[in-house]
């Protein structure tokens, strides 16, 4: 392998001629072998959106010169692209506050807009480079508020552009089951027992509010992640960073990603605090908890099938077992319920980490982000699984919903305004004792009529008031 020379503050290191990074990306890999975690392409993604709006704010500020702030913008543009992914090595087991990515991303820009403009990163000496990482990249910043920044841009890209989208394709696929089931009625469950009839469709409604909320839940969260507390350097206070300077890049970074960030009105909070990307990570737990519910309730409906529930029949996407021939088995409710448990530790996570700023720094930020934006891709990716490869091929057993909810004990409850409570508690428990139908119990009794009770038991007249058909 061959090796070139870099040098930073600490001295000389040998880092590999074919890579972009320097001596501090190079004393990471050497310091930090910790697990394989790696920084996530939207944190990479992120701080290539930085690096290019600080160049150009600080050229426009008159603090770096034209041909620099070309060279930076460009090989920062390649950053954004991905076609300088390999270049980024950096473990997210790392100092608490992402120097490390900051560097990296400092030492692979500068190294490639040398390059650009006809050097080679092998043939200079880093005292005497044009185009320094610290100088001219980090110019008018510390990896206190870029580091930030970087996360409030990749979480907001992240929820925006993956799960918003795929929450919304969820919804429409339950409103379109809420529409094709609107017509049969079943059995409802209450602590898992029976209890009175409702429509499958409205049980689908159910499920589509509770993704619509969760939908406006992560919009919500989003105000919160627009202020950027670039501009306030090492401690919140603007240190060598030049009056004008947030505003610029904020607005450059807004016009890059088609967000609307603003500066931070207060880069103490920015830097020292993350409730941001805790309230954030707890929007998306929040709708996790609803996944799970959904998932849980249709796998629980598409039990069997012919020894359980059995009211749906899920899609038969792959055989279920290796020994059963036959087997169908809910992988995607199960693949779904699986990225929920994760998405709760990582909030978990998120959490914990949120609470431990000390003074002026919050030393946990690598974590929070990755933790985040795992569960964003996860839970994105689980979706659009669901959707596709359940939802879509869902069906009702209409016959079996029939049967189930014709032999329930709980239409008994339609008796109690005519008979009273305790009669028609009676005709239950009799009902369950002996076997017998619920008409038979009930006229066995002397409590009410054959004719009396098929008017009164009729579940088209014990659905719910005031919902319009949508048949």
């Amino acid at each position: 392998m061959e090796t070139r020379n870099e040098k930073d503050s600490m001295g000389s290191i040998r880092v590999e001629k074919d890579k972009y990074w320097g001596a501090q990306t190079q004393r990471s890999l050497q310091y930090f072998r910790i697990g394989e975690e790696k920084m996530p392409r939207q944190i990479i993604r992120g701080m290539g959106i930085l690096k290019k709006a600080c160049a150009q704010a600080n050229h426009r500020l008159g603090v770096l010169d034209e041909k620099r702030c070309e060279l930076i913008v460009k090989a920062a543009d390649e950053v954004i692209s991905g076609k300088l992914d390999a270049h980024f090595p950096v473990s997210v087991w790392q100092t608490g506050s992402g120097t490390q990515s900051n560097m990296n991303a400092n030492e692979v820009i500068a190294n490639r807009a040398f390059e650009m403009k006809g050097g080679s990163p092998d043939s200079k000496d880093s005292a005497a480079f044009p185009i320094h990482p610290n100088d001219h990249v980090n110019l008018s910043q510390s990896s206190n508020d870029t580091f930030p920044a970087v996360m409030h841009i990749a979480a907001a890209e992240s929820l925006l552009g993956d799960l918003i989208p795929s929450l919304e394709e969820l919804r429409k696929e339950l409103e379109r089951k809420t529409s094709e089931f609107w017509d049969i009625i079943k059995i409802g469950r209450t602590h898992l027992q029976d209890a009175t009839p409702l429509r499958l469709g409205q049980e689908f409604s159910g499920y589509a509010r509770q993704t619509e909320l969760g939908i406006g839940r992560i919009r919500a969260c989003l105000h919160n992640l627009y202020p950027l507390p670039l501009g306030g350097t090492a401690v919140g206070t603007g240190l060598n960073c030049p009056a004008g300077f947030d505003g610029l890049a904020v607005r450059n970074i807004a016009e890059c990603t088609g967000i609307p960030f603003t500066p931070a009105e207060n880069k103490f909070e920015g830097m020292a605090a993350h409730d941001a990307i805790v309230e954030a990570s707890a929007a998306v737990r929040t709708v996790a908890v609803s996944l799970m519910k959904i998932a849980n309730d249709i796998r629980w409906m598409g039990s069997g099938p012919r020894c359980g529930i059995g009211e749906l029949i899920l899609p038969a996407n792959e055989p279920g077992s290796s020994i059963m021939p036959g087997k169908v088995n809910p992988t995607q409710c199960e693949a779904l319920t699986m990225v929920v448990t994760r998405v709760l530790g990582n909030d978990t996570t998120v959490a914990f980490a949120g609470s431990q700023g000390n003074f002026e720094l919050n030393v946990f930020k690598p974590v929070m982000i990755y933790s985040l934006l795992q569960s964003v891709r996860l839970l994105s990716d689980a979706v659009r699984s669901f959707s596709e490869h359940l939802l879509r091929g869902l069906r009702a057993d209409r016959d079996r919903i029939e049967k189930l909810m014709r032999g329930s004990l709980m239409l008994v409850t339609a008796l109690s305004p005519r008979i009273g409570y305790d009669k028609a508690a009676e005709v239950a428990h009799e009902a369950r004792k002996t076997g017998s139908t619920l008409k038979e119990a009930a006229v066995k009794l002397g409590y009410i009529r054959a004719e009396e009770f098929d008017r009164l038991t009729e579940p088209e007249k014990m659905l719910q008031p005031g919902i319009p058909d949508r048949k």
